[in-house]
């Protein structure tokens, strides 16, 4: 079974010939107030959306069979009563746990003899709510309280709740325009910090909440420069709140503000430099210092006094190593722990602070992910950390630093059973024609001869220096399984192989990016490891636009395309310093409004600009109409583009949720269900069904 042959015509978007862009009427004036609310989205455009979900429902219905398949199949391998690994703190231990059944989970904790106390019923939480996400979930340093935000739009602005843990009672009204992604740190007082989103929903503020008193929220700090970002976390240590400014171009400040002392104002640790990054750890009167600063492109660790804490005083403790980039640190009473990535592989290394002495957790496969496990006790030698490969589902461990013991405290269950062996991990790396070599991870079934017969789906992304994790993937197992070999391209754009990789696919240099992707296409197809006819490609967000650059410089390398919350209208979004993301974006694609050559590099890539009349294979763009991170209106555009233009029968299709954002339906089973729908395009495109 191939594609389905379209039984209806696709909707055609109005052309505004009096406007240079001819579908800008996509885009409501009001999007602010659709990302609050969906329900007001206007007219004319609703009703284009949803003759686009119409076309796609129509489209999609002789491939329902196999949705449902997918859907139970990926169904059956969660585990629906499931439970996280207890993490301690103070007097218990807290988890969450699934019920059979629940799209969301409890929040749970442990007392010293094991009975359970429910603190937050998400699912019940959730009840009458089309969306429902639960951003943070934390207890106050008493175990009295507890603190959650919540997103009822996929908008993401966030309210914030408190509640008594002894009534279940909320405590005070909830704050809105919270955060989501942000932090909730709780003082020794009792008092509570967060950050707060303004209008162009930037988290600008950091507040202090009162929780049981009278006493108005509090601002605590305020960013002034809208290309920046704050966030906030509790030191390792618990001692501070960690106020952090960071932008794309990796320049970042730090203030410390001693959480026994809320009152007192924050400190400076190092003023903003551009182009330096820093994070810090506290350990009695030494900060640990995680930096690029001084040249150290792939990030050093060095130490400073707590008392003066400014750059002048840094001292070298792990020395820069070019192209082994230190991601993470964590900073235990006896242990110091760093994360670092050499060649698209992760690793970690335990540092004995009093001696010294230094050592790797040794891991065996050719491929995997780590992940280091937060909030475990300052005062322990216990490192949690999670390893998973493309074929081994997700292990949590504890080791003991001080005895190297480690011990496996969760595998990530199947049900429906699965066994590693029957799936080989292969790294290979693709050369491009400026000479580099680009990591690629594969995953295939063992019995699958790769002969030049295999069909392909293959992954990117590519931005923000952002590393997407090569661990396990229970549905892709769907597509494995039926013989679909799947390789993600670690291309340049992110920090797989450390900065250097990153800066060679941002700004002036954003075009290695797609051309690293076309060549590990072509070398899998030279090397006859799959079929040069059959390679799907997929890739969301920025990952989407990769895709949307990628089908207009060579739409004849690809069978399909998946593109899942595609930034596709890069230019006009740049071009719009109103919009979320605008302002903090322009160090990583370039500010299109003061820079020409910056306008004329987005012009000469920017998907929806580029869209011209040649044939494209078949594409399905996924999307969410409250989505702050990648605005409806770019897939929408998009997709009537292509359909003006291109010049063959293959379809288009545009599936828009018109309850959700960026992260699709919020639900653990429903979002299967848009898995399903991407995965049956995939396969039938690839005449796998």
């Amino acid at each position: 079974m191939s594609l389905p042959q379209p039984t209806r015509s696709p909707p055609v978007a109005r052309r505004d010939e009096t406007c240079a862009d001819e579908y800008a009427w996509l885009r409501d004036s009001r999007w602010q107030r659709v990302l609050r609310d969906p329900g007001v989205l206007d007219p004319e455009i609703r009703t284009h959306l949803e003759a686009e979900n119409a076309y796609a429902a129509a489209f999609f219905e002789p491939l329902q069979p196999l949705i449902a398949t997918l859907k139970g199949e990926m169904r059956a391998r969660l585990k629906e009563d499931d439970v996280s690994v207890p993490v301690p703190d103070g007097p218990f231990n807290y988890a969450q746990r699934y019920q059979a059944g629940a799209q969301h989970p409890l929040y749970v904790r442990y007392d010293a003899a094991g009975a359970e106390q429910v603190l937050l019923d998400a699912q019940a939480a959730a009840s009458g709510h089309g969306f429902f996400r639960i951003g943070r979930v934390r207890q106050s340093r008493d175990h009295r309280r507890l603190a959650f935000s919540v997103d009822t739009s996929g908008g993401e602005r966030y309210a914030l709740h408190v509640r008594d843990l002894a009534s279940g009672l909320a405590i005070g009204t909830s704050a809105d325009d919270v955060h989501g992604f942000g932090d909730l740190v709780w003082a020794t007082d009792g008092s509570l910090f967060y950050t707060r989103l303004d209008e162009h929903q930037r988290p600008r503020w950091v507040y202090r909440r009162f929780p049981g008193s009278s006493r108005p929220d509090q601002s605590v700090y305020e960013e002034g420069d809208p290309a920046f970002y704050l966030s906030i976390s509790a030191s390792d240590s618990g001692r501070f709140l960690v106020i952090e400014a960071s932008d794309h171009a990796m320049t970042t400040e730090v203030r410390l503000l001693d959480l026994a002392r809320p009152d007192d104002p924050s400190r400076l640790i190092a003023a903003r430099d551009p182009g330096v990054s820093y994070s810090v750890a506290d350990h009695g009167e030494t900060l640990f210092v995680l930096t690029n600063a001084d040249g150290a492109e792939d990030f050093k660790i060095a130490t400073a006094a707590l008392s003066s804490p400014d750059r002048a005083g840094w001292r070298d403790l792990v020395a820069h190593r070019a192209g082994v980039y230190l991601r993470q640190m964590t900073v235990f009473a006896r242990h110091l722990v760093r994360y670092e990535r050499e060649d698209a592989l992760p690793r970690l290394v335990v540092r004995e602070l009093v001696s010294g002495q230094e050592h790797a957790i040794a891991f065996d496969e050719e491929a995997y992910e780590l992940g280091l496990v937060d909030d475990m006790p300052f005062a322990g030698s216990t490192l949690r950390f999670t390893y998973a490969s493309p074929a081994t589902s997700q292990r949590i461990f504890d080791y003991d630093m001080a005895t190297r013991v480690r011990l496996l405290r969760k595998e990530q269950e199947v049900p429906s059973g699965h066994d590693p062996s029957r799936y080989v991990v292969r790294r290979l790396s693709a050369p491009t024609p400026d000479g580099e070599q680009v990591p690629i991870t594969i995953l295939h079934r063992r019995d699958q001869a790769l002969d030049g017969t295999s069909p392909l789906l293959l992954y990117g992304y590519g931005a923000y220096g952002l590393t997407v994790p090569t661990g396990f993937n229970s549905n892709r197992l769907s597509l494995v399984d039926r013989g679909v070999v799947f390789a993600h391209a670690h291309i340049r754009g992110g920090m797989d192989r450390g900065v250097r990789w990153y800066r060679a696919g941002k700004l002036e240099h954003k075009t290695n990016t797609f051309g690293d992707f076309v060549a590990v296409a072509e070398f899998l197809a030279a090397q006859r490891l799959i079929d040069r006819r059959r390679i799907a490609i997929q890739g969301g967000s920025a990952g989407g636009m990769l895709i949307g650059a990628v089908l207009n410089r060579r739409p004849d390398l690809f069978a399909a395309a998946l593109a899942e919350v595609p930034f596709v209208d890069v230019l006009n979004t740049m071009l719009d310093d109103s919009l979320p993301l605008t302002p903090p974006e322009w160090s990583e694609w370039g500010d299109p409004i003061r820079d020409p050559r910056a306008r004329a590099r987005l012009a000469g890539y920017s998907p929806y600009d580029n869209v011209r009349a040649q044939p494209y294979p078949p594409i399905l763009a996924m999307a969410g109409v409250s989505d702050p991170r990648v605005t409806y209106w770019e897939p929408a555009k998009w997709v009537a583009k292509l359909r003006a233009l291109k010049t063959d029968a293959n379809p288009v299709v545009l599936k828009m949720n018109m309850g959700a954002g960026h992260g699709g339906a919020s639900g653990r089973f429903d979002r299967l269900d848009e898995v399903a729908y991407g995965y049956a395009f995939v396969l039938a495109a690839l005449d796998k069904v």
